[in-house]
Parts: structure tokens; C-alpha cells; sequence
């Protein structure tokens, strides 16, 4: 079910500013850490090993799932890591007279483009175009 409402088309309104993003990717990165967790539990490897003791074809399954959610987990743990070299720059928007937000824009721009740069999830045209429209 998680991994169902993460591959579907996020709906938000217009008037969200770039802490929305962060918050949206902290609340995954939790869903998802605890997720990995379980999977780790000592129930779950006690299945995982009477499903290979019994050559079940249920493995195949369990393995994409498994890497789906690691995936996911992965992604939002870098995503937020990248959106948070933000926040110093996003300040400025949400506290501050537009004549003095001038001052912060270029440090977000280069910051942004660091992120496009460097991240391996959130270097796509949307993820970058949809920050942006947070940003403006």
C-alpha cells in the first residue's frame, strides 16, 4: 500500500512554499525508515528463511518489494538531505520584506543548482521545475 501511494502523482496547491518539500520527504523518509526496519526484524528474516528452505516462488516477489522500498527509503533519505542545505536560504522568504528576500535568491538558485547537480533522485526536470514553483 505504501509503496502504491508513492508512485502516485503528488496534488498540491499552488500557494505551498519550499518547507512544504522538505516536510512532504521527511514524513517518506520516516514511513520508509521504519519500513526498512521491519524488514530487518528478526520475525521477518525467520520467514525470509523458511521461504528459501522451501524454494518458494514468493521470493522473486519479496525481493522487488524489498528493493522498491529500500529504493524509496534511499531516495527520501537523500532528498532530504539535499532540501535541507535550503532551509538557510528559504528563511529569507518566509520572514522577511520582498526588498530584503533579493538578497537570499542567488544563494537559493546556486543551491538548487547543486542539488541538480550532485543528487541521485532529485535531479529530474519535475522534482527540480515543481521547487521552483514552491520557491516563486
Amino acid at each position: 500500500k505504501v509503496l502504491a501511494e508513492n508512485d502516485q502523482l503528488r496534488k498540491e496547491g499552488d500557494d505551498l512554499g519550499p518547507r512544504a518539500e522538505l516536510d512532504y520527504w521527511k514524513k517518506r523518509l520516516t514511513k520508509f525508515s521504519y519500513l526498512t526496519e521491519q524488514l530487518k526484524s528478526p520475525d521477518v528474516k525467520a520467514v525470509l528463511g523458511v521461504l528459501t528452505a522451501a524454494k518458494s516462488k514468493l521470493l522473486k516477489n519479496w525481493r522487488a518489494l524489498d528493493i522498491r522500498i529500500t529504493d524509496a527509503a534511499n531516495e527520501a533519505k537523500d532528498n532530504v538531505k539535499y532540501l535541507y542545505s535550503l532551509e538557510k536560504y528559504c528563511d529569507p522568504l518566509y520572514n522577511s520584506d520582498p526588498v530584503s528576500m533579493v538578497d537570499a535568491i542567488p544563494g537559493l538558485i546556486n543551491a538548487i543548482k547543486m542539488i541538480q547537480s550532485i543528487s541521485q533522485y532529485y535531479n529530474t526536470s519535475e522534482k527540480i521545475s515543481s521547487l521552483f514553483v514552491k520557491v516563486s
